[in-house]
This record gives C-alpha cells, sequence and structure tokens, in this order.
C-alpha cells in the first residue's frame, strides 16, 4: 500500500466514525439545551435532571440508528478486508 491509500483509508475510517456519532451526539445536544431551557423557566437547578432525559434519548436514538450503523460498519469492514486481501 502507498501512503496515499493508507491516508485515504484514514480519512475514510474518521469520516465513518464522525457520521455514525454525529446523529447520536446532535440528539444528546438537543435534549440537554431543551432540559436547560426547561430548568431555566422554571427556575429548578437539579443538577442530575439533565442526565435522565438525556440518556433515555440518546438510547432510543442508538435503538433507531443502530441497523444503518452496523450496515455501514459491515460494509467498511467488507472494503477493509479486500483491501488486506489485495496486499501482497
Amino acid at each position: 500500500m502507498t501512503e496515499e491509500e493508507i491516508i485515504e483509508l484514514v480519512r475514510h475510517a474518521i469520516m465513518l466514525c464522525i457520521e455514525l456519532s454525529a446523529p447520536v451526539m446532535l440528539v444528546g445536544l438537543v435534549v440537554g439545551t431543551a432540559v436547560a431551557l426547561v430548568q431555566a423557566l422554571t427556575q429548578i437547578q437539579e443538577v442530575t435532571l439533565v442526565f435522565v432525559p438525556k440518556i433515555l434519548s440518546i438510547f432510543l436514538a442508538l435503538f433507531i440508528g443502530l441497523p444503518l450503523m452496523t450496515t455501514s460498519l459491515i460494509e467498511f469492514m467488507q472494503f477493509l478486508a479486500d483491501k488486506i486481501i489485495a496486499i501482497k
């Protein structure tokens, strides 16, 4: 493998990681912001109040997105296996 192929492979792996984690992170961000807004409006300043809705929403996002994530990871693994086989 040449340097360019290795750099392209690493870039592809990093982009896949970002693509798989971005939806879950965005769900956590939106729910955390919504709960913080409710806390500010009601003046309830409980620190642990944010964690339960955020954890539940992240688990729900993972449950919904897991089939797509698995498919993407399988495709990437097949691509990697083809690259490994092609190495002489």
